[in-house]
């Protein structure tokens, strides 16, 4: 184990392969060796990515969390590095697709979305809405308000707002989903009943 750690210093193919020996047998120890000898490594690829060091973290366990849970077919990989990249690159790929679904989502229900507010109750629930999104908006970061209003009033793109507030466009899209996210919990949480797409359609 000793000698595992020396060759460890610089990359060693021989030494990591008997590292993933030790893993395929169910020792523990080898794979807390592991983790630590790739987390930062990977935590960064990731975060490159992803732009957000939460997401990245997650996506970490979920690379590691795979090796484990697939430990009995460690014997067969001939280049560790490139079998623990390759589970990575493959979850941040399912998480960039889902951001893209789930922005997709929203988008379309913004568009279709039109429901009439003739009775006095979702008047009177959309006045409440519209000084609490007001409230929430101005707890959020300056960069994240313009970039919710440069989305929603001035209906710029990904791409424009991005090159606007010197961000990456996914990340410009985080941004918006997150905002969506943290509105919606607190209309929730005060048991208004207007829905969220239909009060920022007529907030905005």
């Amino acid at each position: 184990m000793q000698l595992i750690l020396i060759l460890m210093a610089v990359y060693d193919l021989t030494a990591e392969k008997l590292l993933l020996k030790e893993i395929s047998d169910g020792n523990s120890v080898a794979f807390n060796k592991m983790f630590c000898l790739y987390r930062g490594k990977i935590l960064a690829f990731v975060d490159s990515f992803v732009h957000s060091k939460a997401d990245a973290e997650e996506i970490v366990q979920e690379t590691f969390l795979v090796i484990w849970q697939n430990r009995e077919k460690l014997l067969t990989i001939e280049h560790p590095r490139n079998y623990i990249y390759t589970i990575a690159r493959n979850k941040t790929y399912d998480y960039l697709a889902k951001v893209s679904r789930t922005e997709k989502t929203i988008s379309n229900a913004w568009v279709n979305t039109s429901v009439s507010l003739n009775n006095i109750d979702d008047q009177i629930n959309l006045k409440e809405s519209v000084l609490l999104i007001n409230k929430v908006l101005q707890s959020l970061s300056q960069q994240k308000q313009e970039i919710f209003n440069m989305s929603r009033n001035q209906h710029m793109s990904h791409e424009e707002i991005a090159q606007a507030v010197g961000l990456s466009k996914s990340r410009v899209k985080n941004v918006i989903v997150e905002v969506l996210k943290h509105l919606k919990y607190h209309i929730a949480k005060h048991h208004i009943v207007v829905s969220l797409l239909v009060l920022l359609k007529s907030f905005f």
